[in-house]
C-alpha cells in the first residue's frame, strides 16, 4: 500500500476584542498512515505547548485523548509543535476553542487522505539569524536581548554557531502535484511586524511565500527547531522598522529551492515515544547570591563622579572629535608650548579623567540593569521548581521515520549545539530536530554552558545532567525507528 496523506488548517487566532491582528495564526495537521502506522504531525502558531503563554498544561492530553477516541490514532503518535511566536498579549482563541479547532484540523486532514510519495532535502540560509550567546573575553556569556543593553565591542571576543540548514520534507499527490512541503529552521520569532499586532512572524510570511508559489492547495507547515540561542540577525537593529516579512520572504524561497530539487517515492511509517525524568536544577539560590555579590561589587565601584549627563554629552563629543586638539584651535596649544604654559593640557587631562570615570559607571550600570534581570529571573525560576515538589520533570521524547528520514522531538527550547550534535550522531542523512514540541520545559543548555552566565542558563529549570538524560533517549529513538 502507498503511502497516505492529508492536510488541513484551522484558524486559531484569538477574536478578543480589540487586538490588532496583522496575520492569523493556523493549527496546521499533517496525517500519514502506511496502512499498519499512522502519524499525525500539528504545526501551530504559538508561543509553547503549555508552560508559557496561551496553551496550557492540559492541551496536549486533551487533545491526544480526543484523537485516540475519535480518530482512533494512538496519543503517542500525535506531534505537536509551537512555532514560538511571541506575543504582544493574547495571542491565541481561549482553552477549550484550541483544543476544539486543532481537533478539526487533524480531523479535516484525516478525512482528505490521498496516497502520497514522499522526499527529503535540505535548504540553506545563513543570512537572517545570529546566535544571541556572545562569548566574552572573561570566558562567559552575554546574551543580545531587549531588556538589557549589550555589552562594550571590546570586551567580546566571538559569537556561536547557528545552523544554517532548512531541513525540508516534499510531499506530493501521485500525479506529482504537492500536497504538503514541511520545512524545519532554528530560530527565534522575536521581532515581528510594524503595528506590533498578533503575527506568526516570519515563518508565517516564509509558509505564505511557499503556499502561494506552489498553488493547487498545497500547505506548508514550519517546524521549530533547537533554537533556543538563535536570534534575528536585526532584532537590536534601531536604522530599520521592526519588520520581520523581509526574513520571511528570504526564508520561504530558500525551503522552496531545496523543495525543488527533491525526488519522491514511496516510504514507510514508523513512531516512537517514551518519557523520561529530566533533573531540576538546586543551585538557583547559589547563582542568586553569586549575582547579588556582583552587584554590591559594581554599586560600590560607582564613586567620584562630578558630570551629569548635561554636561558629559557635549565634553565626550567634543573630546572624541577632536582628540589632540579638544579645547581650542591647534595653534592655542601650540602657543602655549612656547611660551612654557600648560593651563590646556592640564585641562584635558582633568576633563578626561572625568570623561573616563562617567563612561565606567555607564558600563556598570549596563551590568547592573542584566544583573537586576538576572535575579528577577532566577527567582521566578526556583519558585517554579519549588511549587513543582519534586526532584525532575517527565520530558517526552517522540521520534518519527517517514521513509529515508526521521524526525526527533524536545519539549524544551533546545540551544543550537544540542541540535547540531543530535544531527551529527543520527546515522539518517536527514534528522530534522523538533524542539518545542509536546510540552514546554523551558530553556535546555548544554553542560558546558553552565557557569559562563547566558540567558538560556539564567531561565533554565535543568541541571546540567538533562543533556546526557535526553540524548542518550534520543540516539536510542533514533537507532529504534
Amino acid at each position: 500500500m502507498n503511502l497516505r496523506a492529508g492536510v488541513a488548517k484551522i484558524d486559531i487566532t484569538t477574536g478578543m476584542q480589540g487586538v490588532v491582528i496583522s496575520d492569523p495564526l493556523y493549527a496546521k495537521a499533517l496525517v500519514l498512515d502506511d496502512g499498519s502506522t499512522k502519524a499525525v504531525i500539528v504545526a501551530m502558531d504559538a508561543l509553547a505547548i503549555g508552560g508559557l503563554g496561551d496553551i496550557k498544561d492540559d492541551f496536549m492530553p486533551k487533545l491526544r485523548r480526543r484523537i485516540e477516541n475519535e480518530l482512533h490514532i494512538p496519543g503517542g503518535s500525535v506531534m505537536v509543535n509551537a512555532s514560538h511566536t511571541h506575543p504582544q498579549g493574547r495571542l491565541l482563541c481561549d482553552d477549550a476553542e484550541q483544543v476544539d479547532r486543532t481537533f478539526e484540523a487533524v480531523r479535516q486532514a484525516m478525512g482528505a487522505m490521498a496516497e502520497v510519495r514522499v522526499g527529503w532535502g535540505v535548504g540553506h540560509e545563513d543570512r537572517i539569524v545570529v546566535n544571541r550567546n556572545l562569548k566574552m573575553k572573561d570566558g562567559k556569556h552575554w546574551s543580545i536581548r531587549y531588556a538589557h543593553p549589550c555589552p562594550p565591542d571590546e570586551d567580546v571576543s566571538g559569537i556561536g554557531p547557528i545552523d544554517p540548514d532548512i531541513g525540508v520534507i516534499r510531499i506530493d499527490r501521485l500525479d506529482g502535484q504537492p500536497l504538503a512541503v514541511v520545512y524545519n529552521f532554528a530560530c527565534h520569532l522575536l521581532i515581528g511586524v510594524p503595528d506590533r499586532g498578533v503575527t506568526a512572524n516570519f515563518p508565517g510570511f516564509a509558509s505564505k511565500v511557499i503556499e502561494e508559489t506552489l498553488g493547487n492547495g498545497a500547505m506548508a507547515l514550519f517546524l521549530q527547531g533547537a533554537g533556543g540561542d538563535i536570534l534575528e540577525l536585526y532584532f537590536k537593529d534601531v536604522n530599520r522598522p521592526r519588520n520581520c516579512e523581509p526574513i520571511g520572504t528570504m526564508l520561504g524561497l530558500a525551503a522552496l529551492r531545496a523543495a525543488r530539487r527533491i525526488e519522491t517515492g514511496n516510504a514507510r511509517l514508523s513512531v516512537l515515544s517514551e518519557t523520561i525524568r529530566l533533573p531540576r536544577r538546586v543551585d538557583i539560590p547559589e547563582r542568586i547570591a553569586e549575582r547579588l555579590r556582583d552587584q554590591a561589587e559594581l554599586l560600590a565601584a560607582m564613586r567620584s563622579t562630578a558630570l551629569n549627563f548635561k554636561t558629559f554629552l557635549p565634553m565626550y563629543l567634543k573630546y572624541a572629535l577632536h582628540p589632540d586638539y579638544p579645547s581650542d584651535y591647534g595653534y592655542r596649544y601650540m602657543q602655549e608650548a612656547q611660551i612654557g604654559a600648560n593651563e590646556l593640557v592640564a585641562m584635558d587631562a582633568h576633563n578626561r579623567g572625568n570623561i573616563e570615570r562617567y563612561l565606567g559607571n555607564i558600563h556598570k550600570m549596563e551590568k547592573l540593569i542584566r544583573i537586576q534581570e538576572d535575579v528577577a529571573t532566577l527567582k521566578h525560576h526556583l519558585e517554579l521548581n519549588e511549587e513543582a515538589g519534586e526532584p525532575d520533570i517527565p520530558a517526552e521524547v517522540q521520534g518519527i521515520k517517514i521513509g529515508d528520514g526521521v524526525l526527533i522531538t524536545a519539549p524544551a527550547e533546545l540551544l543550537i549545539e544540542v541540535g547540531l550534535k543530535l544531527k551529527a550522531s543520527s546515522p539518517y542523512e536527514h534528522t530534522i530536530i523538533s524542539a518545542f514540541t509536546n510540552g514546554y520545559m523551558h530553556y535546555a543548555p548544554p553542560v558546558e554552558h553552565y557557569g559562563k552566565g547566558g540567558y538560556e542558563v539564567t531561565e533554565c529549570l535543568l541541571a546540567p545532567e538533562w543533556q546526557r538524560a535526553y540524548e542518550d533517549k534520543a540516539n536510542e529513538i533514533i537507532r529504534r525507528l
